[in-house]
This record gives structure tokens, C-alpha cells and sequence, in this order.
């Protein structure tokens, strides 16, 4: 089946080449975006392959299914960015990748939370200058402390783990509870005590309508008093601006990211030549106290792996069955 792959880097071509050895699909690959803008590329092709940041409201979706394309296959988790019912309506089937490697997005949450405690990136930049002062690179022992985890799926279950591992009580908040994360000792609680009781604050939700925003002034005005807060999950479950007004006073000590609700324009691109338009995501850069990596959570080998092979199990499906392994409805969601 002949696929127009969107947003591809080199890494992606090497990973998904190496999956379709036996299946023998015809990839085209294109670094462009899928926008309205951009659609046209996918003219013969029966699917496209989108990324997280790849544009599939209906008027794509349309123009899209002009063009003969029938399946979206998702090379990842979140399909936040796929309108279910124009494609329901259309008679699309979208696919995704439920799950590749949670380890690797747990341990990156883990990487952030131990460096913005120990102020490493400071450190490093500070000992390339020939500065070996300590002044203001003081941290804490998480050994003892409380981490709040938001969502307790299976990225969530192995950062509780991971966090256990340092000594650290875990409060957990998910309408739905792991009993993974139980016998590690985990207390589920609502989000106003994990919010007011944590040291750490992790977020490892899905972007739905009620988790938009879900850590916005009202939350955050419940934080313990200069808690940290990570943020590996989506980049719209945080609202920006308000978090920023909490860096500003305090009340969120230091700040973590490895996505940006607007980072559609940033992300994955080499901007270091360029003036960066985003002034929200500009002032987030000047807190000594903020590190932020471009969604590279999910960037092991592992998994990207681990997409390349189901992504491709998805189209193949789809073309002998007529049916993608992991496709996501409407009815599914209900």
C-alpha cells in the first residue's frame, strides 16, 4: 500500500524501513507538516501516517478522503489532534500506537525531576565557564519526600516505581486505579490533596476536554508552597500563562517540560538561527528555574522501535482485513 508518511526525520525513515522489510508497502516519506496546506502530497496515496503534530481536523480529513486516502495511521499515543467524528463521518479509519516503551518517557520524567532538583543544566553550563561555586545549586533528598502522580497508566506505573525506588511516598490521582501502583504502595487521593500534599507534581494524563488546562490558577493555587512540576504527558493539560504567574511568586518552585501546549511551530525543527515569535514559551526560557527539552521523552531506540513495528501492523492490518490492530472510534471512546 502506498502510505505519504508526514513529518519525518531521518530517524523515523531508519526505523520504519526497517519494519517494512517483509511488509512491503511503498512509504513516502515527506518532512513537511500535515496541513490543509500541505495535503496535496498525499494525492495516491491509500494512507498517511501522521505525527503529533500533525494537523487532522475535517477540513484535512476531507480533503484527505478526496484524495482516496482511507487510513490514518498515528505513530503515537495521543490522537488529540484527530477530529473522531469527521473521520467516523468520512468512513476513515484512524489508527495509533497505544503503547511502545513507557519506560522510556518514565525515565525522562525521572531525568528532569533529578536534574531540576540538583540544578545540573545550571551546573553544567557554570563548569564550562570555569565556575565551581555551589552557591544556589542547593537541592534535597528525595529520599522521603512526596511525589504526586497525575494519571496511573503504564508510563505513570513505571514512574511510581522508578520514584519508589528513591525512598519517596507516592500519591496518585486517576479516576481509574492500577493495582500495579497499589502494591507498590501507592494512595490514590483527589487531585486537591495530591495537589496540596506533593513535593513533585508529574502529569502523565491524556489530553481530553476535562484534563485541558487541568493544571491551571486554581490548581496551582493549591500546590504546596514551591513544589516542582513535570509535564511529559500533553502540553495543553498546563495552562502556560498561569504557571508562569506561579513561577513569578513562588508558588511552583521549579518546572519541568518536555511539551508545550503551542509547540507545533517548535518542536522538532532547528530554530537556533531564528528569533523564536512564541513570547510565552520565550519567557518560559528565562527562569534559571525551568528546563525544557523538545518531546524527546519517547526518543529511545526502544521506542521508536517499538512504533515503527506496530504502526506498521496497523496498515497492514488494515490492507489483508481491512481492519487497522489498534484502530480509535468515536463508539470506542462512549
Amino acid at each position: 500500500m502506498r502510505v505519504a508518511v508526514f513529518s519525518t526525520k531521518p530517524y523515523d525513515r531508519k526505523f520504519l524501513d526497517a519494519a517494512n522489510t517483509d511488509a512491503g508497502h511503498e512509504f513516502v516519506y515527506l518532512e513537511s507538516r500535515l496541513t490543509l496546506q500541505t495535503v496535496g502530497a498525499a494525492e495516491g496515496a491509500r494512507a498517511v501516517c501522521a505525527f503529533v503534530n500533525d494537523e487532522l481536523g475535517r477540513s484535512v480529513l476531507e480533503a484527505l478522503s478526496q484524495r482516496g486516502v482511507r487510513l490514518v495511521a498515528l505513530r503515537c499515543a495521543g490522537f488529540n489532534n484527530a477530529d473522531l467524528v469527521a473521520a467516523r463521518d468520512l468512513g476513515m479509519t484512524v489508527a495509533r500506537v497505544p503503547e511502545y516503551s513507557p519506560h522510556a518517557i518514565a525515565e525522562h520524567t525521572a531525568a528532569l525531576v533529578l536534574a531540576l532538583n540538583r540544578n545540573i543544566h545550571r551546573a553544567y553550563a557554570r563548569v564550562r565557564e570555569g565556575n565551581f561555586a555551589l552557591d544556589g545549586l542547593l537541592g534535597f533528598d528525595l529520599n522521603g519526600r512526596t511525589v504526586g502522580i497525575v494519571g496511573t497508566g503504564r508510563i505513570g506505573a513505571v514512574f511510581a516505581r522508578i520514584m519508589t525506588g528513591f525512598g519517596c511516598t507516592i500519591l496518585a490521582f486517576d479516576p481509574r486505579r492500577n493495582p500495579d501502583c497499589e502494591a507498590l504502595g501507592v494512595r490514590y487521593v483527589d487531585l486537591d490533596e495530591l495537589l496540596a500534599g506533593s513535593d513533585v507534581v508529574s502529569l502523565h494524563c491524556p489530553l481530553t476536554p476535562e484534563t485541558h488546562h487541568l493544571i491551571d490558577a486554581a490548581a496551582v493555587a493549591r500546590m504546596r508552597e514551591g513544589a516542582m512540576l513535570i509535564n511529559t504527558s500533553r502540553g495543553a493539560v498546563v495552562d502556560t500563562r498561569a504557571v508562569i504567574r506561579a513561577l513569578k511568586t513562588g508558588r511552583i518552585g521549579s518546572l519541568g517540560l518536555d511539551v508545550y501546549e503551542e509547540e507545533a511551530d517548535l518542536f522538532f525543527e532547528d530554530l537556533s538561527d531564528k528569533v523564536i515569535q512564541d513570547d510565552v514559551f520565550a519567557r518560559l526560557l528565562s527562569f534559571p528555574n525551568v528546563l525544557i527539552t523538545g518531546h524527546q521523552a519517547f526518543f529511545t531506540a526502544e521506542a521508536l522501535r517499538g512504533i515503527a513495528e506496530t504502526t506498521m501492523a496497523n496498515i497492514t492490518g488494515f490492507e489483508r482485513q481491512g481492519r487497522a490492530v489498534h484502530e480509535v472510534s468515536v463508539e470506542r471512546l462512549v
